[in-house]
């Protein structure tokens, strides 16, 4: 368990979930300080904490019907404390006092309105229906006493239950998302109910980030940082900084060939003036020419891949860029003349990029998730898993709202800088050999999106809107996994009125749901679309596709600027894909225009809006 909290504070159970942090930010937003804590956490330990004010469950990718599914601990519900159990949270607290969970019945994935009943005190100040984020596929059943249900779906589901005696309560809805509207208004009933005295201030917050800082580290011990540029290395390098010294802390950043545009440069100088001395690794040529083992699976033998340079598969692009990270980060430390024995790693990252926080750590590993990060090996065993945590609490947001109560140094330039992945434009680039994807349920998948279309937006129709299915696999986030799916494209001809934007953005909701092969949807500028594309462009990580890519990411990024939008729009990913609508051999580039403060869910901005004006959309 993490060092005993000196402030009142809520432990946060984490079953895997995508969430976890976001659950953290939310509580942290409140006022409230955070523990997170692995599931299985013995409730003897908890229930001697006496700041210990109540417990948070998290969601998870498993499924509580599973053998060998994440548990609670034997005992587990004797706490007496408030608890709220979110997802699979809630399913475990379901099967603990009698109820079913059944799987692949229904599956829900996205926002709906659920139904709540009133005169529950976890929703106070809530209406009767709210909307919210539903991403499961089991189901809870049979709910008896002592449970009731106090929140149904849409489709008649169990969205929500308590005890009826104990302050108990599990919500199959995400309430930590902003896709659930007054999920924040759910969280602070809960914390209400725990008692929680809302004291927990952003000087506080940096107060707990500096002590952490001070007794993970030996008198005698350096700390290397990896500076990838984005907000989360930058100003953890500033915190490790102030709490260490500047002869204590080694901070590398690290140049693989997929920088945006000049942006090596501009890192070195931002974090110059933010006080930090950076060595600078040019290693384009090492991360091209990079192989890595990727590990067995399933049924699946473990493999050596192909170079960066010549694979086109997502997966071994992500391994090999966080294996040769860890490769260059060996070398430099030799070069360096490093003590390995006396040094340790920090990490600083966003929450989507942050280890599985509830797995324990393994010797010689860097625990991650598939999820925009890789699991690495990393040689130097003193410099594994000791540091992993000295910057605990500074994700996305936290670094942000510390920035400024510290008073770091040119907090204009990175604070409120959009996120950069430390993969960079390698991960904007959508490889292939050339072959399209079509699976035998292609053609089926196209009519169902014409099919959706004529439905769903008849004046769109009218304004003869045209549809084709991309013959490519996309990544993209479905409920808790990562997904490999089609992408659909619509097109007017013409640039939109505002009003036809509004009825393209609910398209673009309802493509997906009326079919799962599809995980994303693009708005096509130009020509109206008479078919699928039917030859993709060979594309790899080689310099010419990346130069086209930095090219069209400054353009964008320029234009974000004129149209002073950089601050308005939480991240702007441009991406590089291999299809030409009207001429083979081409590409395309993607523009996602994003809006989000927890930087794990929310929104495209609407063009038309205040985020996105018109003329934007036109340049």
């Amino acid at each position: 368990m993490a060092s005993q909290s000196t402030h009142e504070y809520v432990a946060i159970l984490d079953a895997g979930s995508q969430f976890g942090k976001v659950i953290d930010r939310r509580v942290r937003e409140l006022q409230v300080e955070t523990q997170i804590l692995p599931l299985d956490t013995p409730v003897a330990v908890l229930k001697q904490d006496p700041n210990l004010k109540g417990v948070i469950i998290s969601g998870g990718p498993s499924s509580v019907t599973e053998k060998g599914a994440p548990q609670l601990c034997e005992g587990f519900f004797d706490l007496g404390k408030p608890i709220l159990g979110i997802c699979y949270g809630m399913q475990l607290l379901a099967v603990a006092y009698g109820a079913n969970v059944k799987g692949g019945a229904t599956r829900e994935d996205g926002q709906d309105d659920v139904t709540l009943k009133p005169d529950v005190e976890l929703f106070a100040g809530l209406a009767t229906q709210e909307p919210v984020l539903l991403t499961h596929n089991d189901s809870v059943t049979d709910v008896a006493a002592p449970l009731d249900v106090i929140a149904t779906s849409s489709l008649g589901i169990v969205a929500g239950i308590r005890h009826t005696s104990l302050p108990y309560y599990g919500l199959q809805f995400h309430p930590e998302v902003e896709l659930t509207v007054h999920g924040k208004v759910i969280f602070k009933n809960f914390l209400t109910i725990c008692g929680c005295s809302f004291s927990f201030t952003m000087e506080d917050r940096e107060e707990v980030a500096l002590r952490l800082i001070k007794e993970r580290t030996a008198n005698d011990q350096k700390v290397l940082c990896l500076a990838s540029g984005g907000v989360d290395s930058t100003i953890c390098a500033v915190l490790l900084l102030k709490a260490l010294g500047p002869e204590r802390v080694v901070c590398i950043h690290i140049d693989h060939g997929f920088m945006r545009l000049d942006e090596s440069r501009q890192v070195i100088a931002a974090l110059k003036d933010a006080g930090v001395h950076v060595h600078l690794i040019n290693a384009a040529d090492d991360f091209a020419q990079a192989t890595t083992e990727m590990p067995a699976k399933g049924g699946r033998a473990a493999y050596q891949t192909k170079k960066l340079c010549e694979t086109t598969d997502p997966e071994e692009k992500r391994t090999i860029i966080g294996n040769t990270f860890m490769a260059i980060c060996d070398k430099t430390i030799k070069e360096l003349h490093l003590d390995v024995d006396n040094l340790l790693l920090a990490q600083g990252t966003a929450a989507a990029g942050s280890h599985r926080v509830g797995v324990r750590p393994t010797p010689v590993r860097w625990q991650t998730p598939s999820r925009h990060t890789t699991t690495t090996p990393l040689s130097c065993a003193s410099c594994a898993t000791r540091a992993r945590s000295s910057n605990r609490s500074a994700t996305t947001t936290r670094t942000r709202c510390a920035s400024s109560a510290s008073g770091s140094a040119s907090p204009h330039t990175w604070s409120s800088a959009s996120p950069s992945p430390a993969r960079g434009l390698a991960i904007r680039t959508l490889c292939t050999d050339g072959t399209p994807h079509r699976d035998t349920n292609f053609e089926r998948t196209e009519e169902t999106v014409k099919k959706t279309i004529s439905e769903r937006a008849p004046a769109l129709v009218a304004q003869g809107v045209t549809s084709c299915l991309l013959p490519i696999r996309t990544v993209g986030v479905q409920g808790d996994g990562r997904t490999y799916a089609y992408a659909a494209a619509v097109a007017l001809g013409r640039l939109p009125l505002a009003e036809e934007w509004q009825a393209l953005m609910r398209l673009a909701k309802d493509i997906p749901k009326s079919s799962h092969a599809i995980n994303r949807v693009v708005y096509a500028f130009g020509a109206p679309l008479k078919e699928s594309p039917q030859t993709v462009t060979k594309t790899l990580l080689c310099p010419a596709v990346m130069d086209q890519l930095r090219e069209a990411d400054d353009i964008v990024n320029r234009t974000l600027q004129k149209h002073h939008l950089v601050r308005a729009l939480s991240q702007v990913p441009v991406v590089l894909i291999p299809v030409g609508f009207e001429k083979a051999s081409s590409y395309s580039v993607v523009v996602r225009t994003f809006l989000t403060n927890d930087f794990m869910t929310g929104v495209p901005a609407t063009p038309g809006s205040e985020y996105m004006p018109l003329p934007f959309c036109k340049r």
